[in-house]
């Protein structure tokens, strides 16, 4: 499974997780097989979002996609997100 890591500050977290939810199915068809939301102890703005994919091209493709843009505009996104592609190690 390939993962994403996506950093990035939300003006407010009820609008940006309405508009998250929104775009659930679009995820999914594009083969985000997982995803967990975690925020800052200090900023609930401030937001760490992991993804596991069914391949990294669709990791790829989801985050430079221009829906993803469109929907991160609408859900107050502050700035460019840190998307940073992962792969587990294996003992």
């Amino acid at each position: 499974m390939a993962t994403m890591m996506v950093q990035h500050k939300v003006h407010d977290f009820a609008n940006w997780k309405k508009e998250f939810d929104s775009v659930n199915d679009f995820r999914k068809s594009s083969g985000e097989l997982t995803h967990q939301i975690f925020h800052d102890s200090s900023d609930h703005n401030s937001l760490t979002l992991l993804f596991g994919w069914d391949s990294m091209e669709n990791a790829h493709k989801f985050a430079h996609s221009p829906e993803l843009r469109a929907a991160m505009e609408k859900a107050g996104v502050a700035g460019p997100p840190t998307i940073t592609f992962l792969h587990e190690l294996k003992d």
